[in-house]
């Protein structure tokens, strides 16, 4: 058996698709130690991992950005937030996680270290050293790929690929302007890698980030993900992870409504923000339910994903006095049980559930625009599973459009049913085990 070393970014959507990996390792009878967020000791420890929390300048809670970040609150949403997280969310805390994994594995002689693919210590760490003379470094790619290439759009901008030579040179163009201004980016990251000791490589991010592993593990399938003439060889697609099963049997009082639902004819619509971006549920939430109001066709359920959600929903249709009769309002409900009645998701564009909504063949509506969502709502389009609506908030015309046109339209649903055969032609938590514990990784 394997001593392996599992690395996480304190955010949820980097951390749960970690935790999965190193619970299937502890399994399989690894010894696992996880290096993390303090507030995820808990989930580690239930996943058979030694946990160790990461030191308080690498550590932060993302539900409350501010108290840790507190000039985020002054860039704007868009490229300039993005580019200042890759500089301060994600860059500075550098330095502290490399010597803590440099710490572990001084105790812990790990032959493998498993990190999701902007904890930018393993980064470090996969640099500081010839591949001889530390322990194999897997990136875990759990947002969707940054590999910059000549075959699509410079990334994060939720372009599609160039559709001939015209737009491919036009593209070229935009990549060289783009590089030009986030040359400070490169710039300050580069002074992060050398407090650390570590050079960074000149070049675009991304690929510098793919290229530093040995193995670049992206959990999705091809299907989901553009064609590039010139991805690094390293650069593998594993599919999707599971979803954890709900461990709790109970269920709300409404749950039965799903199979009357069915067997009435109606289709079920489901709506949530994620787990993070789910304050304000005046963004989507509220307007698709809205949309869709007192239709007998639908049963809407609207997934908050927070304890108070469905008070906050209802405060937040008070010129509907409350949900209507069509609709339906949870906090958490775990996916797993939720998505086989699914006829359709509207979702703010989370990579992991719009993995999870496709494992189930279920179409989708992506209005998202910050962060990586756009790339995300982007890919939904090409693959022909879904409509992006191209903004955060949705009018309630334009979700109920986008909603009549992917549920009548058979062709969504044709590829979306295409997306979970090829999803299920892949077992990620296998392919991910094997690699750290094969022949190099053990």
């Amino acid at each position: 058996m394997s001593r392996i070393l599992v690395a996480a970014t304190p955010v949820t959507g980097h951390t749960g698709p970690l935790l999965r990996i190193a619970a299937h390792l502890v399994d399989l009878g690894h010894e696992v130690a996880f290096l993390g967020g303090a507030r995820f000791a808990e989930r580690a420890g239930a996943a058979g991992a030694v946990f160790h929390p990461l030191p308080p300048e690498a550590d932060y809670d993302e539900r409350d950005f501010d108290a840790s970040f507190p000039a985020r609150r002054s860039v704007p949403p868009g490229p300039a937030r993005v580019a200042w997280d890759v500089m301060h969310v994600f860059g500075d805390p550098l330095p502290a996680q490399l010597r803590s994994l440099r710490q572990l594995l001084a105790e812990f002689p790990a032959s493998a270290v498993i990190h999701d693919n902007l904890f930018l210590g393993g980064v470090a760490l996969a640099l500081s050293a010839p591949a001889a003379d530390r322990p194999t470094v897997l990136s875990i790619g759990v947002s969707p790929l940054g590999v910059p290439s000549r075959d699509t759009a410079p990334h994060l901008l939720g372009l599609l690929p160039p559709v001939d030579e015209e737009e491919r040179a036009r593209y070229a163009v935009l990549a060289e302007s783009l590089e030009e201004r986030t040359r400070p980016v490169h710039a300050y990251l580069s002074g992060v890698f050398a407090a650390a000791g570590v050079r960074l490589p000149a070049g675009p991010s991304g690929r510098v980030r793919a290229e530093s592993a040995d193995h670049y593990l992206q959990l999705t399938v091809p299907g989901f993900e553009y064609p590039r003439t010139d991805l690094p060889a390293n650069v593998s697609f594993v599919g999707a992870l599971p979803l954890p099963a709900g461990r709790d049997p109970w269920q709300p009082e409404w749950w039965p409504a799903l199979s009357w639902a069915r067997a009435a004819g109606r289709r079920v619509v489901v709506v949530t923000q994620g787990t993070l971006a789910n304050v304000d549920l005046t963004e989507l939430t509220a307007p698709t339910v809205r949309a869709l109001a007192e239709r007998r066709d639908l049963l809407v359920v609207a997934a908050t994903a927070r304890p108070d959600g469905a008070q906050a929903l209802h405060d937040a249709l008070s010129d509907l006095q409350g949900l209507p009769t069509n609709a339906v309002a949870t906090g958490y409900i775990p996916f797993d049980a939720l998505l086989p009645f699914a006829d359709l998701l509207v979702t703010n564009g989370g990579y992991g559930g719009v993995q999870a909504a496709l494992g189930y063949g279920v179409p989708l509506v992506v209005a998202g625009e910050t962060e990586d969502k756009p790339e995300v709502a982007a890919r939904v389009e090409w693959s022909g599973t879904g409509v992006n609506l191209r903004t955060a908030r949705p009018s309630a015309e334009q979700l109920s459009a986008a909603v009549d046109k992917v549920l009548d339209d058979p062709a969504f649903r044709e590829r979306a049913h295409a997306l979970r055969s090829e999803l299920a032609e892949y077992d990620a938590l296998s392919l991910i085990a094997e690699l750290a514990t094969g022949p190099g990784g053990a």
